[in-house]
């Protein structure tokens, strides 16, 4: 069975603490709700550089930052945006992008 990385884009964290503890909850029901789907919960990303093709650095992410990500497994492709339609992120006005990984070596 494949894995998917799970990029997520956007989204925010709540401001007041009541609402970072229900989000949080969000996020531990979801997580199990996947169940043995889930591979790696991953984490949220801070601070970011671009290093490009030629070798210069920029501070940022780019045009759509990552802002975290999660690794999970899945039958196929289709089969894992299923389960990302879940994710809190989505509803904290983010985006995921689904990609299935493979190893390469």
């Amino acid at each position: 069975m494949p894995n998917y990385l799970l990029a997520y884009h956007g989204g925010g964290m709540a401001q007041d603490e009541a609402e970072r503890n229900k989000v949080l909850a969000q996020w531990g029901k979801w997580f199990q709700d996947l169940g043995p789907a889930l591979v790696d919960g991953g984490n949220p990303v801070m601070k970011a550089k671009t290093i490009s093709s030629k070798g210069s650095v920029s501070e940022g992410g780019g045009q759509n930052p990552v802002s975290g990500y999660s690794l999970i497994k899945a039958d196929s492709l289709d089969a894992a945006v299923k389960l990302a339609r879940e994710c809190p992120v989505l509803s904290g006005g983010g985006s995921i992008e689904v990609a299935e990984t493979f190893n390469a070596m």
